[in-house]
């Protein structure tokens, strides 16, 4: 009995959510941001995979995807020069 009152609370808020509209374009940039993030992780899997050959390993967390997902491949080259030069 109490799985069916959680499921019709859900479908009421899915429905409110859906005719509301403000929360769509909320939900649509945490969708980029989230997308930015796993396409940061991406490029960094990648630069460890190639930068294995030079002594290069950035570790791949957080704060790193966030810099090389917003940044780009600008940001995924200072990761590398930080942790050639600095560390």
């Amino acid at each position: 009995m109490e799985s069916i009152i959680i499921i019709s609370t859900l479908c009421v808020l899915i429905i409110f959510l859906l005719m509301a509209g403000l929360p769509g374009k909320v939900l649509k940039w945490i969708g980029q941001a989230c997308m930015k993030l796993v396409i940061g992780a991406l490029f960094l899997f990648f630069l460890n995979a190639i930068g294995n050959q030079f002594g290069v390993f950035v570790p791949i967390n957080f704060a790193t995807s966030a810099i090389s997902g917003f940044l780009g491949i600008p940001g995924v080259a200072a990761l590398a020069m930080i942790q050639l030069w600095i560390l």
